[in-house]
Protein backbone atom coordinates (compact mmCIF):
# COMPACT_ATOMS: atom_id res chain seq x y z
CA UNK A 1 0.00 0.00 0.00
CA UNK A 2 1.44 3.45 -0.94
CA UNK A 3 2.03 6.19 1.52
CA UNK A 4 -1.19 8.03 0.41
CA UNK A 5 -4.04 5.03 0.79
CA UNK A 6 -2.07 4.39 4.14
CA UNK A 7 -2.73 7.45 5.45
CA UNK A 8 -6.44 7.75 4.23
CA UNK A 9 -6.80 4.35 5.78
CA UNK A 10 -5.32 6.05 9.05
CA UNK A 11 -7.58 8.44 8.98
CA UNK A 12 -10.82 6.91 8.65
CA UNK A 13 -10.14 4.76 11.29
CA UNK A 14 -8.86 6.98 13.54
CA UNK A 15 -11.51 9.67 12.68
CA UNK A 16 -8.72 12.51 11.98
CA UNK A 17 -8.02 15.09 9.99
CA UNK A 18 -4.76 16.12 8.32
CA UNK A 19 -3.99 20.63 8.62
CA UNK A 20 -0.96 21.31 6.31
CA UNK A 21 0.19 24.87 6.02
CA UNK A 22 1.14 26.59 2.82
CA UNK A 23 4.97 26.42 3.79
CA UNK A 24 5.38 22.31 3.74
CA UNK A 25 6.26 20.54 0.95
CA UNK A 26 3.53 19.66 -1.87
CA UNK A 27 3.27 15.74 -0.94
CA UNK A 28 2.42 16.93 2.48
CA UNK A 29 -0.05 19.28 1.01
CA UNK A 30 -1.74 16.49 -0.95
CA UNK A 31 -1.94 14.25 1.87
CA UNK A 32 -4.16 17.47 3.70
CA UNK A 33 -7.70 17.48 4.01
CA UNK A 34 -7.25 21.48 4.92
CA UNK A 35 -4.27 23.68 3.70
CA UNK A 36 -3.91 26.80 4.61
CA UNK A 37 -2.53 30.15 6.13
CA UNK A 38 -2.60 29.99 10.09
CA UNK A 39 -5.56 31.78 10.64
CA UNK A 40 -7.82 29.54 8.21
CA UNK A 41 -6.26 26.45 9.60
CA UNK A 42 -6.95 27.91 13.04
CA UNK A 43 -10.44 28.33 12.28
CA UNK A 44 -10.41 24.43 10.65
CA UNK A 45 -8.91 23.22 14.02
CA UNK A 46 -11.85 25.04 16.09
CA UNK A 47 -14.57 23.81 14.05
CA UNK A 48 -13.60 20.23 13.20
CA UNK A 49 -15.53 17.37 14.56
CA UNK A 50 -12.62 14.79 14.17
CA UNK A 51 -11.61 12.97 17.74
CA UNK A 52 -7.77 13.35 16.31
CA UNK A 53 -5.65 16.42 14.52
CA UNK A 54 -2.49 16.17 12.72
CA UNK A 55 -0.67 19.48 12.43
CA UNK A 56 1.50 19.52 9.42
CA UNK A 57 3.43 22.96 10.79
CA UNK A 58 5.32 23.99 13.67
CA UNK A 59 4.48 23.85 17.37
CA UNK A 60 2.94 27.11 17.82
CA UNK A 61 0.08 26.13 15.33
CA UNK A 62 -0.01 22.62 17.14
CA UNK A 63 -0.69 24.65 20.43
CA UNK A 64 -3.17 26.70 19.13
CA UNK A 65 -5.44 23.61 17.73
CA UNK A 66 -4.72 22.17 21.03
CA UNK A 67 -6.18 25.39 23.21
CA UNK A 68 -8.81 25.70 20.53
CA UNK A 69 -9.82 21.67 21.13
CA UNK A 70 -8.80 20.67 24.65
CA UNK A 71 -10.54 17.76 24.39
CA UNK A 72 -8.85 16.06 21.07
CA UNK A 73 -6.38 14.78 20.64
CA UNK A 74 -3.44 16.97 18.27
CA UNK A 75 -0.16 15.37 16.80
CA UNK A 76 3.13 17.12 15.33
CA UNK A 77 4.58 14.78 12.27
CA UNK A 78 7.98 16.44 14.12
CA UNK A 79 7.92 17.36 17.83
CA UNK A 80 11.27 19.50 16.94
CA UNK A 81 9.19 21.34 13.96
CA UNK A 82 10.02 24.91 15.54
CA UNK A 83 9.37 28.95 14.59
CA UNK A 84 11.95 30.57 15.94
CA UNK A 85 10.30 34.10 15.70
CA UNK A 86 7.47 32.74 18.11
CA UNK A 87 10.71 33.06 21.04
CA UNK A 88 11.50 36.32 20.47
CA UNK A 89 9.45 38.13 23.11
CA UNK A 90 9.58 37.77 26.75
CA UNK A 91 7.46 38.12 29.31
CA UNK A 92 9.63 40.62 30.79
CA UNK A 93 9.42 42.75 28.18
CA UNK A 94 5.58 42.35 28.05
CA UNK A 95 5.09 43.31 31.63
CA UNK A 96 7.09 46.29 31.29
CA UNK A 97 5.85 48.02 27.89
CA UNK A 98 2.24 47.15 30.81
CA UNK A 99 3.81 49.17 33.06
CA UNK A 100 5.21 52.24 30.75
CA UNK A 101 1.83 52.55 29.27
CA UNK A 102 -1.79 53.62 29.92
CA UNK A 103 -4.36 51.88 27.62
CA UNK A 104 -2.29 48.95 26.34
CA UNK A 105 -3.04 46.36 24.63
CA UNK A 106 -0.82 43.28 23.69
CA UNK A 107 -1.66 42.56 19.93
CA UNK A 108 0.18 38.60 19.67
CA UNK A 109 0.85 37.65 15.81
CA UNK A 110 -0.62 34.32 15.96
CA UNK A 111 3.37 33.06 15.07
CA UNK A 112 4.04 33.07 19.07
CA UNK A 113 4.33 30.16 21.84
CA UNK A 114 1.18 29.18 23.93
CA UNK A 115 3.10 31.01 27.11
CA UNK A 116 3.10 33.97 25.24
CA UNK A 117 -0.60 33.79 24.37
CA UNK A 118 -0.92 33.80 27.97
CA UNK A 119 -0.12 37.58 28.64
CA UNK A 120 -1.61 38.82 25.60
CA UNK A 121 -5.35 40.12 24.87
CA UNK A 122 -5.95 39.29 21.16
CA UNK A 123 -3.98 37.26 18.79
CA UNK A 124 -3.98 37.90 14.91
CA UNK A 125 -2.45 36.39 11.41
CA UNK A 126 -0.77 38.31 8.42
CA UNK A 127 -4.82 38.22 7.07
CA UNK A 128 -6.40 39.75 9.70
CA UNK A 129 -4.09 41.96 11.86
CA UNK A 130 -5.09 45.13 10.58
CA UNK A 131 -8.82 44.57 10.79
CA UNK A 132 -8.31 43.65 14.25
CA UNK A 133 -6.10 46.40 15.27
CA UNK A 134 -8.40 48.95 13.77
CA UNK A 135 -11.08 47.43 15.91
CA UNK A 136 -9.58 47.53 19.16
CA UNK A 137 -10.53 50.42 21.43
CA UNK A 138 -6.52 50.99 22.71
CA UNK A 139 -4.40 53.76 21.35
CA UNK A 140 -1.49 52.15 22.49
CA UNK A 141 -0.48 48.62 20.73
CA UNK A 142 2.50 46.67 21.42
CA UNK A 143 2.76 43.98 18.50
CA UNK A 144 4.14 41.19 19.22
CA UNK A 145 6.67 39.57 18.18
CA UNK A 146 7.74 40.08 14.82
CA UNK A 147 8.72 43.56 13.93
CA UNK A 148 8.07 43.68 10.50
CA UNK A 149 4.32 42.80 10.18
CA UNK A 150 3.99 45.18 12.93
CA UNK A 151 5.50 48.14 11.09
CA UNK A 152 3.35 47.30 8.41
CA UNK A 153 0.10 47.42 10.60
CA UNK A 154 1.10 50.95 12.04
CA UNK A 155 1.13 52.12 8.01
CA UNK A 156 -2.59 50.91 7.61
CA UNK A 157 -3.72 51.98 11.12
CA UNK A 158 -4.72 55.47 12.11
CA UNK A 159 -4.49 56.82 15.70
CA UNK A 160 -2.74 53.97 16.94
CA UNK A 161 1.03 53.83 18.52
CA UNK A 162 2.18 51.09 17.52
CA UNK A 163 5.38 50.03 19.75
CA UNK A 164 6.95 47.30 17.71
CA UNK A 165 9.10 44.35 19.40
CA UNK A 166 12.57 43.22 18.26
CA UNK A 167 11.54 39.97 16.19
CA UNK A 168 11.56 38.46 12.58
CA UNK A 169 11.14 35.77 10.76
CA UNK A 170 14.57 34.99 9.46
CA UNK A 171 13.15 33.75 5.73
CA UNK A 172 11.61 36.38 5.42
CA UNK A 173 13.75 39.28 7.21
CA UNK A 174 16.51 38.14 5.17
CA UNK A 175 15.11 39.91 2.15
CA UNK A 176 16.79 42.87 1.45
CA UNK A 177 15.37 46.04 -1.27
CA UNK A 178 18.88 45.19 -3.50
CA UNK A 179 17.32 41.21 -3.67
CA UNK A 180 14.67 42.36 -4.87
CA UNK A 181 15.86 45.00 -7.65
CA UNK A 182 18.09 41.93 -8.86
CA UNK A 183 15.19 39.69 -9.13
CA UNK A 184 12.99 42.69 -11.18
CA UNK A 185 16.74 43.46 -13.79
CA UNK A 186 16.68 39.07 -14.39
CA UNK A 187 12.52 39.22 -14.66
CA UNK A 188 11.54 42.54 -15.97
CA UNK A 189 7.70 41.58 -16.75
CA UNK A 190 7.04 39.83 -13.27
CA UNK A 191 4.79 41.71 -10.86
CA UNK A 192 5.76 41.21 -7.53
CA UNK A 193 3.85 39.91 -4.12
CA UNK A 194 5.76 39.77 -0.73
CA UNK A 195 4.32 38.76 2.85
CA UNK A 196 4.37 41.91 5.53
CA UNK A 197 6.72 39.67 7.34
CA UNK A 198 9.65 41.49 5.26
CA UNK A 199 11.35 44.30 5.72
CA UNK A 200 9.82 47.92 5.28
CA UNK A 201 11.69 47.94 2.22
CA UNK A 202 11.43 45.28 0.66
CA UNK A 203 7.73 45.87 1.07
CA UNK A 204 7.98 49.63 -0.91
CA UNK A 205 9.05 47.49 -4.25
CA UNK A 206 5.80 45.40 -4.33
CA UNK A 207 3.22 46.05 -6.52
CA UNK A 208 0.96 43.17 -3.92
CA UNK A 209 1.91 42.96 -0.04
CA UNK A 210 -0.42 40.39 1.73
CA UNK A 211 -0.21 36.64 3.68
CA UNK A 212 0.28 33.25 2.24
CA UNK A 213 -3.51 33.14 1.37
CA UNK A 214 -3.74 36.44 -0.22
CA UNK A 215 -0.40 35.98 -2.05
CA UNK A 216 -1.94 32.72 -3.38
CA UNK A 217 -5.24 34.39 -4.23
CA UNK A 218 -3.27 37.50 -6.40
CA UNK A 219 -1.04 35.40 -8.59
CA UNK A 220 -4.00 32.70 -9.37
CA UNK A 221 -6.63 35.51 -10.39
CA UNK A 222 -3.97 37.86 -12.17
CA UNK A 223 -3.84 38.16 -15.79
CA UNK A 224 0.09 38.36 -15.75
CA UNK A 225 2.03 35.46 -16.24
CA UNK A 226 5.17 36.24 -14.38
CA UNK A 227 5.55 37.11 -10.52
CA UNK A 228 8.47 37.73 -8.12
CA UNK A 229 7.58 36.24 -4.79
CA UNK A 230 8.77 37.01 -1.14
CA UNK A 231 7.69 34.21 1.02
CA UNK A 232 8.17 30.80 1.29
CA UNK A 233 8.49 28.91 -2.11
CA UNK A 234 6.24 26.15 -0.26
CA UNK A 235 3.04 28.05 -1.23
CA UNK A 236 4.24 27.48 -5.26
CA UNK A 237 2.62 24.05 -4.91
CA UNK A 238 -0.89 25.20 -4.25
CA UNK A 239 -0.41 28.39 -7.13
CA UNK A 240 0.58 26.10 -9.49
CA UNK A 241 -2.08 23.45 -8.76
CA UNK A 242 -4.55 26.39 -9.50
CA UNK A 243 -2.85 28.35 -12.30
CA UNK A 244 0.19 26.07 -14.05
CA UNK A 245 0.84 28.42 -16.81
CA UNK A 246 2.41 31.15 -13.92
CA UNK A 247 6.09 31.92 -13.59
CA UNK A 248 7.10 31.94 -9.84
CA UNK A 249 10.66 33.48 -9.31
CA UNK A 250 12.15 33.54 -5.98
CA UNK A 251 13.40 36.93 -3.95
CA UNK A 252 16.80 35.81 -2.68
CA UNK A 253 18.21 32.10 -4.20
CA UNK A 254 16.88 29.84 -1.01
CA UNK A 255 13.27 30.96 0.40
CA UNK A 256 12.75 27.35 2.48
CA UNK A 257 11.36 26.93 5.97
CA UNK A 258 13.79 24.06 7.27
CA UNK A 259 11.21 23.41 10.52
CA UNK A 260 8.09 23.08 7.67
CA UNK A 261 10.66 21.02 6.00
CA UNK A 262 10.28 18.56 9.10
CA UNK A 263 7.08 17.52 7.94
CA UNK A 264 6.67 14.54 5.50
CA UNK A 265 4.52 11.81 4.56
CA UNK A 266 6.41 9.22 7.01
CA UNK A 267 5.89 11.18 9.89
CA UNK A 268 2.04 11.49 9.49
CA UNK A 269 2.16 8.17 9.24
CA UNK A 270 3.79 7.28 12.36
CA UNK A 271 2.18 9.54 14.25
CA UNK A 272 -1.50 8.12 13.54
CA UNK A 273 -0.08 4.87 13.66
CA UNK A 274 2.10 5.55 17.00
CA UNK A 275 -0.10 8.24 18.99
CA UNK A 276 3.82 9.90 19.61
CA UNK A 277 3.84 13.66 19.34
CA UNK A 278 1.43 14.29 20.89
CA UNK A 279 0.76 17.79 21.98
CA UNK A 280 -0.05 18.03 25.35
CA UNK A 281 -0.87 21.56 27.24
CA UNK A 282 -2.36 22.34 31.16
CA UNK A 283 -6.01 23.17 31.73
CA UNK A 284 -5.87 26.05 32.85
CA UNK A 285 -2.95 27.64 31.11
CA UNK A 286 -5.22 26.22 27.89
CA UNK A 287 -8.00 28.63 29.10
CA UNK A 288 -5.84 31.50 29.99
CA UNK A 289 -4.01 31.24 25.84
CA UNK A 290 -7.50 30.70 24.37
CA UNK A 291 -9.37 33.85 25.29
CA UNK A 292 -7.05 36.00 22.72
CA UNK A 293 -7.10 32.89 20.26
CA UNK A 294 -10.97 33.26 20.48
CA UNK A 295 -11.13 37.19 20.80
CA UNK A 296 -9.01 36.77 17.53
CA UNK A 297 -11.92 34.83 16.02
CA UNK A 298 -15.21 36.88 17.28
CA UNK A 299 -12.90 40.00 15.72
CA UNK A 300 -12.14 39.12 12.02
CA UNK A 301 -15.72 37.58 11.53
Amino acid sequence: MDMMNRIKQLKEEKNAVILAHYYVDADVQAAADFIGDSFYLAKKAAETDADEIVFAGVEFMGESAKILNPTKHVYMPDAHADCPMAHMVTIEKIKEMREKYDDLAVVCYINSTAEIKTYSDVCVTSSNAVKIVNKLPNKNIFFIPDQNLGSYVATQVEGKNIILNNGFCPRHHIMTKEDVLNAKKEHPDALVAVHPECKPEVLEEANYIGSTSGIIDYIVGNDAKEFIVGTVDGVYATILNQAPDKKLYNVVRTQVCPNMKLNSLEKIIHVLETGENEVFLDEEFMNKAKAPLERMLELAK
